[in-house]
């Protein structure tokens, strides 16, 4: 584990000198398929692309953007960028060209490291300076000095990223995260887990996100465990062979890639029967088939996994569970962006179910707007991982502080007498009902998302205080089960020995409404409409019951796949003026 003591001071460049030092000859970064850099090879590497920056004429304090997917020369470009001085624009792979184009004229940003297969999607005539990042070969650009870089010294206040936040409110904006900030926060985030030179990790989410950037990688580099990462998206194709052939120890993800997992395989399993469906219904039968499906995951991991970390949204308190009967070694993390981004985690020995855990060290919370009936506030939070301020925005900086100094989370949280903290939800999402009821919609949106036929799902304000449920169904679901009934029809039919009679049966089976293949989806899709309000209905409490369900072709998502929570908000889109990207 390593403390400051270790680096001396919150700086990029004590960092690396201190990793190269104490595990020069460990690998340190990899492609799954490929012979790892060893810490020696990465601080080699990261001299000759400063080398290059410095030649085309990036300076102190210059923006360069990193626009690519997670990979070991992400880790390396950002390291040569901030040691020289330099600040990182780090942009998600997801984001659209506008998008894009966008954060880099904000920014000022003109000059880029770029994936090959995101060079579409730059505006090529808007910048100076096009690297690729695959060889750091020189796309566009001149250079103009053959001189060595001069030593920098790093400040623990210099900003080292402006990163941009894809949120579900509409407005993006430009977080500024200083040295003392990342490495702070990679620092505290030991407390979860203790990291040492023979740990291994595979990454698969972008090192774009401060999430997987500073837990992911900087608190591994930190301590000298070894990254692999994909050639490619985290598809079962790429995902399941690299998770055999390295066999990591530590993981982290966000809850979509468990829920899945959960869902598509968890869920069919415990119902394959009647027998089975019985059994698990019980607390005990549940308990018993989640810890064979544990050792099952377990092994689909590679067999030796100790840390599964999971952040950046809320997780389903029904995965939650499986995943704690599983005996999974999974641990919840809470942070923003805006606080670097870690504020609360737990080990996995020290998970419950629906309770992130304690705030990590270093930071101080507090609650404000305290509801005096439930004991639920907004958390607010100060210490050495809380930004330096939005870049370009000093009102919006003000406006996320309060008089004392505290950031502004805007999340809702109970925290308990021995400092647990549990999230409610978003105090911007929170619906109050037509008798001043508190109603948290991401708790009906877990229990909508429990029904087989529900892909995703969100909760939103209607008129007259009324819950609505908008859903996105599992169309190859849905086409599946009405091949089912076609076929029990059919088979029905088919006892009948007169082919006349047999056409005549089906069709009057089949029903007027369900004569051809459009018409029957549109038939189950109503049917399963009214089945899905039935069902949330009665597993939530009264107040929360929903009124409508509406059906959503596809969700808008942002960048890091979260609903654009902003677009569907029918109460609010109709008396306010909705915000741009």
């Amino acid at each position: 584990m390593q403390t400051i003591n270790e680096l001396g001071k919150h700086t990029f460049s004590a960092m690396l000198e201190n990793s190269v030092n104490r595990f020069g000859d460990r690998p340190a970064v990899s492609y799954v398929s490929a012979e790892p850099l060893t810490y020696n090879d990465f601080y080699e590497k990261v001299k000759e692309v400063r080398q290059l920056l410095y030649s085309v004429g990036i300076r102190a304090g210059t923006q360069v953007a990193i626009y690519a997917t997670s990979c070991p020369h992400w880790g390396i470009a950002y390291f040569a960028i901030v040691t020289m001085g330099a600040i990182v624009v780090p942009l998600l792979p997801d984001f659209s060209a506008r998008e894009t184009e966008a954060c880099l004229t904000h920014s000022e940003t003109t000059h880029m490291l770029v994936d090959e297969r995101l060079k579409s999607k730059i505006p090529e005539a808007y910048l100076q300076t096009i690297i690729n990042i695959g060889d750091f070969s020189l796309i566009k650009g001149e250079k103009v000095s053959d001189e060595v870089p001069p030593a920098h010294e790093c400040n623990e206040e210099d900003t080292a990223s402006i990163i941009y936040t894809s949120g579900t409110t509409g407005r993006s904006k430009a977080v500024e995260l200083t040295h003392k900030n990342l490495i702070s926060n990679a620092i505290a985030g030991q407390s979860c887990q203790r990291i040492n030179e023979y740990d291994v990790a595979l990454s698969i989410l972008p090192m774009s996100h401060v999430y997987e950037f500073t837990i992911g990688f900087l608190m591994f580099f930190l301590n000298g465990a070894c990254i692999f990462y994909l050639i490619g998206p985290p598809t079962p194709r790429l995902l399941i062979p690299a998770l055999q052939k390295v066999r990591p120890t530590m993981m982290l993800s966000v809850p979509m890639v468990i829920e899945k997992i959960y869902k598509t395989q968890v869920v069919p399993a415990f119902t394959a029967s009647p027998l089975k469906k019985k059994i698990t219904s019980t607390r005990l039968g549940r308990k018993l088939f989640s810890r064979i499906a544990g050792k099952k995951l377990l092994k689909t991991f590679g067999g030796r996994i100790k840390f599964f970390g999971i952040g950046g949204a809320k997780t389903d308190p029904a995965v939650e569970q499986f995943m704690k009967d599983a005996k999974f070694p999974y641990a919840i993390g809470y942070g923003l962006t805006e606080t670097s981004p870690l504020i609360a985690d737990s080990s996995p020995k020290q998970t419950v179910p629906e309770w992130i855990g304690y705030v990590i060290p270093e930071v101080d919370v507090k609650l404000i707007n305290v509801n005096p009936e439930t004991g639920i506030g907004e958390l607010v939070v100060k210490g050495p991982n809380v930004m330096k301020g939005y870049y370009k925005d000093p009102e919006l900086t003000d406006e996320s502080f309060t008089e004392d100094g505290y950031f502004k989370t805007g999340d809702l949280f109970f925290i308990d007498s021995k400092g647990h903290v549990s999230i409610k939800g978003r105090s911007k999402n929170m619906i109050v009902g037509a008798n001043g009821e508190n109603i948290y919609p991401e708790d009906i949106e877990f229990v909508l998302n429990q029904h087989p036929f529900v892909s995703e799902a969100l909760v939103v304000e209607g008129e007259h205080s009324s819950l609505v449920a908008l859903v996105q169904l599992d169309e190859e679901k849905l086409a599946a089960e009405l091949k089912k009934m076609e076929e029990v029809t059919v088979a029905e039919a088919d006892k009948k020995d007169d082919e006349n009679t047999r056409l005549q049966n089906l069709q009057e089976a089949m029903g007027d409404a369900m004569a051809d293949f459009s018409n029957a989806m549109t038939y189950k899709r109503a049917e399963i409409l009214n089945e899905i309000k039935f069902f949330v209905n009665s597993h939530v409490n009264k107040i929360s019951r929903i009124d409508k369900v509406e059906p959503v072709e596809k969700f808008e998502k942002t960048a890091s796949q979260k609903i654009k929570r902003y677009l569907y908000n029918f109460r609010k889109k109709s008396n306010e003026k909705t915000p741009e990207n």
